[in-house]
């Protein structure tokens, strides 16, 4: 794209000669939102690495013989070629309702330790009872200096961190509680159960510890939040207010930067599918829907595509948000390595992030991410196998079918959003052109920043119309769009046709923008004819 010229005639910066580039922005970060037995709750942390999620929120982990998805699904999405991802982890940690009775008597809480070198307490920085294997140890730096050095160690005495040259005094660059909260990811001065700006009580001068550090204690896990089960939608923050306006679970994410999938691994209850479907709308996100664990194909024949409470009405989740949002079917064989690599099931949607992720890097965000180049690296089954005929039904009802084949393993066969079904006709029935609708509205969103406080008059319109076309004719050279010429892909319009003195009035720019999009190969049909004679 051509860069944007200078203009000496607009001192404020508005450089109304050439196009200003736009910079597409990217789409195969994910989100994953469950329960984990570490890891901070009061924010969404970006990982970037299987390695990364494991030091942070602590890998794998099971209750009862059944896998917390959260972990597996991340180790899923890295394997099939995912490189970024935020993780949102909930735990109930008694500042939400319980559901039903009786209420778990030890909520999730920090370990910590008191009367470290006779001097502070520190806790472990997130909940759980991962913390009561840590211990730490205050080595007093030789006098007349008062400066110290606090060393954290995991259980069996190995060092993880070394904090030199602290000091108690708040003026001091080693400031003893600024270092501690900043860069330690295993224990912090500031205690997890206050508010974020309680106040905290000063630190005096330390003496040394034991060789063997002073253990933490007290760490509790609290009790284990499972999909569908209402407490874990509670702390999801899909109950009760609109989800995402809570300052916990899926509303963290409105603290980061743009992230483009979403995840909740084993989420299968209907009114919660429902909530995320519309808080992805809202925030130009996509959304990955894993079908229940037990569901069968004859069920979603009946259009029963979640689970509801008992007796309660089945609802489509077909709706108007249903067009960022995806389905799939049915949940995939993988080895358990918590179970001697044992089979088990999982659901579907980390390989698929995986395979989203990889797909938009190394073919564009235009493209489907299905079919026999998009094998799910690490499945070994399916809990169902479907027939030729039951993939083309299905799939006629928004439905994504994952199969297995002899020749190139496990694949997702469809290519549908949940708006995509025969009946309903939607403009947005395949993924991939809703996905590139998705990434050309944020990414002009993004670029056209500059525009606000501009004078809205034609100068201005011609502009904007010059930096759209621009960044939609870099997209159309890359083979996204159909046509032959410019004017058969794309179109875009800003100018006195859609910005009437009305607009002008309310300080309103109107863009309109089209583009052709190009549609899959959805089915093959093979006709064979014998020549006479």
């Amino acid at each position: 794209m051509p860069a944007a010229a200078s203009n000496p005639g607009n001192p404020g910066g508005g450089n109304l000669g050439g196009a200003r580039p736009i910079a597409g922005v990217g789409t195969s970060t994910a989100a994953f939102v469950g329960w984990a037995d570490k890891g901070p709750t009061n924010i969404a942390v970006l990982v970037e690495s299987w390695t990364d999620f494991q030091a942070q929120f602590g890998g794998l982990s099971g209750s009862n013989g059944v896998p917390n998805y959260l972990g597996y699904s991340v180790s899923q999405f890295f394997g099939n070629g995912g490189q970024q991802a935020y993780i949102v982890r909930i735990a109930w940690d008694g500042s939400l309702a319980w559901a039903g009775a009786p209420s778990p008597s030890q909520p999730a809480r920090a370990a910590s330790a008191t009367g470290i070198g006779g001097a502070f307490t520190l806790y472990a920085s997130s909940p759980g009872a991962w913390g009561n294997n840590l211990a730490v140890k205050v080595l007093p730096e030789p006098s007349p200096s008062t400066s110290f050095t606090v060393r954290v160690l995991d259980g069996s005495g190995n060092l993880l961190e070394d904090f030199a040259s602290l000091s108690v005094s708040p003026a001091s660059a080693r400031y003893v509680v600024t270092v501690i909260d900043e860069e330690s990811q295993n224990v912090t001065y500031s205690n997890p159960a206050l508010p974020p700006n309680a106040v905290l009580p000063a630190p005096v001068q330390p003496g040394p510890t034991p060789a063997a550090g002073v253990q933490l204690a007290g760490g509790l896990d609290g009790p284990v939040l499972v999909p569908g089960d209402v407490n874990f939608e509670t702390a999801l923050g899909a109950r009760g207010a609109a989800i995402g306006d809570n300052a916990y679970g899926v509303g963290l994410l409105n603290r980061v930067g743009i992230f483009s999938i979403l995840c909740v691994p084993g989420e299968a209850d209907e009114a919660t599918i429902r909530n995320l479907q519309k808080y992805c709308v809202g925030k130009r996100v996509f959304y990955l829907v894993d079908s229940p664990r037990a569901v069968t194909r004859d069920a979603l024949f009946r259009g029963e595509l979640g689970t509801v409470p008992s007796g309660g009405p089945q609802r489509s989740l077909t709706g108007r948000d249903s067009r960022n949002s995806a389905y799939y079917y049915p949940w995939v064989v993988a080895p358990d390595p918590l179970a001697g690599d044992s089979p088990a099931l999982f659901p579907p949607s980390g390989f698929l992030a995986g395979i989203y992720a990889c797909n938009d890097l190394n073919r564009g965000v235009w493209t489907a991410p299905a079919g026999i180049a998009a094998s799910l690296a690490g499945a070994t089954g399916l809990h169902d196998s479907l027939t030729d005929m039951e993939t083309v039904d299905l799939s006629a009802d928004g439905i994504n079918c994952l199969r297995q084949f002899a020749a190139y393993g496990i694949v997702p066969w469809g290519a549908r959003t949940l708006a995509g079904s025969d009946q309903d006709s939607s403009q947005w029935k395949y993924i991939q052109v809703r996905r590139l609708a998705i990434f050309i509205e944020s990414s002009l969103i993004g670029g056209l920043q500059w525009v606000a406080f501009e004078p809205n008059d034609q100068p201005l319109w011609g502009q904007i119309a010059l930096s759209v076309s621009s960044f939609m004719q870099s997209l159309f050279q890359q083979g996204s769009f159909q046509g032959i010429e410019p004017s058969e892909a794309y179109f875009v319009t800003c100018d006195s046709e859609n910005n009437p003195q009305s607009s002008i009035d309310l300080g309103v720019v109107n863009i309109l923008v089209g583009f052709a999009p190009v549609f899959p190969a959805e089915f093959v049909l093979i006709q064979i004819q014998l020549l006479a004679g």
